[in-house]
């Protein structure tokens, strides 16, 4: 596992830049990879595709994953993180604009291991992101079999 790694699957180019921005402010990630939809997010997890020859063994050690996305949402992709052994520990936090009732519900259904809101003002979405990666690259503890490499 690559302790210091953040998969941010994000569509909205703002979104995906002001969140850049908050990881970057406290430089905790050695490495932050975007996917703008649910394919690319798992072609990059299980190195297919653009990402075929990437290490499968080095799981980033968080991803941010938004809910509404082209080509495959966010629930897909935490099935399918959640159904494969390699990537089932990984720590998955739903980092969505959605205040729907029913998809935090299905988002804890299927195990997601947070459920953020995207705050419409940009200081509070930048301290917002920063406490997650505070949270979860530095006071979390990952589980023993997710630090094998």
């Amino acid at each position: 596992m690559n302790d210091k790694t953040i998969l941010l699957v994000e569509d909205n180019p703002n979104d995906a830049t002001l969140t850049l921005e908050a990881l970057k402010k406290y430089k905790l990630a050695n490495e932050v990879a975007l996917a703008r939809d649910g394919v690319e997010a798992l072609d990059y997890l299980f190195a297919r595709g653009a990402y075929e020859g990437r290490n499968v063994s080095q799981v980033p050690a968080l991803v941010l994953l938004d809910i509404k996305l082209p080509k495959m949402d966010g629930f897909e992709v935490l099935r399918e993180i959640r159904a494969n052994k390699l990537t089932a520990l990984i720590p998955v936090v739903m980092l969505t604009s959605s205040r729907e009732e029913q998809d935090l519900l299905e988002s804890y259904r299927l195990r997601c291991n947070s459920y953020i809101c995207k705050p419409v003002d940009f200081i509070q979405f930048v301290h917002a992101v920063e406490q997650l990666e505070l949270y979860w690259l530095v006071t979390n503890e990952p589980p023993p079999a997710a630090r094998i490499s």
